[in-house]
């Protein structure tokens, strides 16, 4: 448990200082108005696509891309769709998405109280109700489905080598193409380039301590299984309730972020460095936000993170799928809020 402690804390301090966490800066990229957030995202995906690659040439273990997520209404990616667009509305609503929120706690942002209150609900939710149903409706569903190749590379029919240095590379291009066309204010303590470089040397980090990639949003569900555990009296054997481990790797990021202002102070205002411009986040507008962030991420089988860093950098096309769902579904949310 201690290597999932760590590698939050990476984590948290590299989303810290990124600036990616603040309310403003997700916000202001569902509203296209600022590309901060995206570029910093591109960057960590892009390198981390290198990391898990070479990674895997040194003799770490192979991870297999991401299946698919399916709720059994029109094909077999229908989860990652409708997840996605959950997701998306999610962060439009609270300004935070699955992974941030802890980097919001740790900061003392007010509205992350609120978002992670309706993250928990929305774990318990999940846990003791939907998760179960949806199940049962895919496995009648997907018997006589036919499962798709589950990778870029196999759908492109070329090479793992050569679709890693084609994403690379056009998520460099994309990244240097906003430089140049929209540059973004610089909106934590390094710029959006260097947060991605961070945000990627945390899942290096996760590599070698874990040989896992990050993912936050199954601790909601490990949240929500340990609640009806107590709600039940607690009789049945917590073993049977599986691994706890996300819930201390996002303690770790509560952590990692918290400790920022400690060793820069930068971080704690003591500087002229930019800051993002404040946000006020209605509390029962990120609560609600914080029930579709961790209905959304379950039901696609991943978040921001879990999909658009660590499934993106497998070459999934299942996150591809639920990155583009996440964002279509967040701008679409914020033009409809009037963000």
């Amino acid at each position: 448990m201690l290597s999932d402690f760590i590698t939050g804390a990476a984590f948290g301090a590299a989303l810290r200082a990124s600036g990616v966490y603040e309310p403003a800066v997700i916000l202001s990229q569902l509203n296209v108005t600022d590309w901060h957030m995206v570029e910093t995202f591109l960057t960590a995906s892009g390198t981390s696509v290198v990391v898990v690659a070479l990674s895997q040439l040194l003799g770490h273990p192979s991870q297999k891309p991401r299946d698919y997520s399916s709720v059994g209404l029109f094909a077999s990616y229908d989860g990652n769709i409708l997840g996605g667009l959950l997701m998306g509305a999610g962060m439009a609503l609270s300004g935070s998405c699955p992974g941030t929120i802890f980097v919001q706690l740790g900061a003392g942002i007010p509205s992350g109280f609120s978002t992670i209150a309706g993250c928990v609900l929305g774990g318990v939710v999940w846990s003791g109700m939907l998760a179960s149903v949806l199940e049962a409706r895919t496995r009648t569903k997907i018997k006589s489905n036919f499962q798709p190749k589950l990778s870029v590379y196999e759908h492109l029919g070329v090479s793992r080598a050569t679709a890693t240095v084609g994403i690379a590379a056009t998520f460099a291009m994309a990244v240097s193409t906003i430089n140049l066309l929209a540059p973004s204010q610089t909106r934590g303590l390094v710029t959006p380039i260097a947060g991605g470089l961070m945000i990627a040397g945390s899942q290096l980090i996760s590599i070698i301590t874990r040989s896992k990639l990050i993912g936050t949003s199954s601790s909601f569900e490990e949240a929500g299984k340990y609640i009806w555990w107590a709600l039940r009296g607690g009789n049945s054997a917590r073993r049977s309730l599986g691994s706890y481990g996300t819930i201390v790797l996002t303690a770790g990021m509560v952590a990692g972020a918290a400790l920022v202002p400690l060793v820069t102070p930068i971080a704690s205002g003591s500087s002229t460095f930019p800051r993002p411009e404040g946000v006020d986040i209605n509390p029962i507008s990120a609560a609600l936000g914080g029930v579709l962030l961790a209905i959304g991420s379950r039901m696609g089988g991943g978040c921001t993170s879990g999909h658009g860093i660590s499934g993106i950098s497998l070459l999934s096309v299942s996150s591809f799928v639920s990155v583009a769902a996440m964002f279509a579904g967040g701008m679409i949310a914020s033009m409809f809020l009037g963000l």
